[in-house]
């Protein structure tokens, strides 16, 4: 009834209305394949945005190196110290850092008792860099003049040995008048850090008198060759061992430093690569080392092998805490002890003033060593001072006669 009303009711000539009908299409296979194609595109642009790989989209290549079966190993497998294995270096040895050819390195020496610095360059140029890492792997020629009596075959080199009552602290002592000196006061100048600088150790070489100690120490191109030309000047040569500061590594003297973390064979075997770099010394002598020259467990060892090898010892004096006294009276062995730093600052009136000072001590005590390094300013005033020294009453005499004098009053 109300359809035949609704159509009664519509103008002429127009259809009725139709009512709109919702198409509820069905989920098909293409809607899925859209929405999974929707989900790759977006995990693949998370991918490339989030992901960090500088070489990402790159073609890569992988090749396999083999190493040649016929690579000979070279390495020298004899032990240099007892309770070592062979061919096996010590724990530290293997973590140290080789030093970059051309590489410079300032060492600081510290005096114990007052804490004044001064430098030392050690290396520089890459000539030099070529060359002291062709010497740390060639062993260095013996020098001129040296009794093969005395030497003895490491792995490192030849090193300074006893035989019988022939040492090496008797034989290689300067030249001097013993009957004078005992008679009247001695003062012996030791010059340390030459070996390093070809220039600087050629000044103290040729300016300063025979009577003055140099002491080398193991680095450089060539030490030796400079050692061998000291000797020939009649000048007496020590060699420097170089030993732990308090500071280390802040403050590390160079490769192969004595170390109080290391066992007793470890440090032997570093003593022995020291002892190899030159030969003619008649004895060591510390190379800064506040720390190792204080621990006597450390010390001891190093006191009695250069006692049984006929060396002597001499302590610059830097630490106050040092054992190194004891040690050489326990073994009766030479030794002597730095008085004055000279050059602590390094200005010709501070100089004159601490060899003045030094003059002093020898009238006081009989006998007096001063030590200095290889600066200009330090060449020149004690050249200038040791001039005149004969005039004032003093003897100047080489280091070895002044650690006798010592001993003996």
């Amino acid at each position: 009834m109300t359809e035949t009303a609704d159509d009664l009711s519509a103008p002429l000539g127009q259809d009725k209305p139709r009512r709109k009908r919702r198409l509820r299409l069905p989920f098909t296979a293409m809607q899925l394949l859209a929405v999974m194609l929707g989900l790759f595109l977006v995990t693949f642009a998370g991918f490339a945005i989030f992901n960090k790989d500088p070489l990402g989209g790159e073609p890569m290549t992988r090749i396999a190196i083999r190493q040649p079966k016929d690579t000979v190993k070279t390495t020298d497998e004899k032990p240099a110290a007892s309770g070592q294995e062979q061919g096996q270096p010590s724990k530290h040895e293997t973590q140290e850092a080789p030093k970059q050819p051309g590489e410079q390195k300032t060492v600081t020496m510290i005096d114990g008792s007052t804490g004044a610095r001064h430098d030392v360059v050690i290396g520089g140029g890459e000539a030099a860099g070529k060359s002291e890492a062709a010497a740390a792997s060639a062993p260095p020629p013996v020098m001129a003049g040296i009794d093969p009596k005395l030497l003895e075959k490491s792995r490192y080199g030849m090193i300074p040995v006893a035989a019988g009552d022939l040492k090496p602290f008797n034989v290689y002592a300067a030249e001097a008048d013993r009957a004078k000196a005992a008679k009247m006061p001695v003062v012996a100048i030791v010059i340390g850090g030459l070996g390093v600088g070809a220039a600087k150790t050629t000044d103290a070489i040729m300016k300063l008198p025979p009577a003055v100690t140099l002491a080398f120490t193991p680095y450089g191109a060539d030490p030796g060759k400079l050692a061998e030309r000291a000797r020939a000047q009649r000048h007496e040569i020590f060699l420097q061992i170089p030993m732990e500061p308090y500071d280390f590594p802040d403050n590390d003297p160079g490769p192969q430093t004595l170390l109080t973390s290391l066992t007793i064979d470890q440090n032997m075997d570093r003593l022995y690569w020291h002892l190899s770099r030159m030969q003619g010394y008649a004895g060591i002598t510390n190379f800064m080392g506040a720390r190792f020259v204080a621990t006597e467990p450390a010390m001891q060892p190093i006191i009695r092998e250069a006692a049984k090898r006929g060396l002597g010892f001499f302590d610059d004096g830097s630490s106050p805490r040092s054992i190194a006294p004891q040690a050489a009276a326990s073994q009766a062995m030479p030794f002597g002890k730095g008085d004055i730093a000279i050059d602590v600052v390094p200005t010709p009136t501070e100089i004159d003033r601490a060899l003045n000072k030094l003059e002093a001590t020898a009238r006081e005590r009989g006998a007096a060593i001063g030590t200095a390094s290889a600066l200009p300013v330090s060449i020149e005033r004690v050249s200038a001072w040791t001039r005149t020294l004969g005039d004032r009453g003093i003897l100047l005499v080489p280091l070895t006669t002044a650690m006798l004098k010592s001993k003996s009053s």
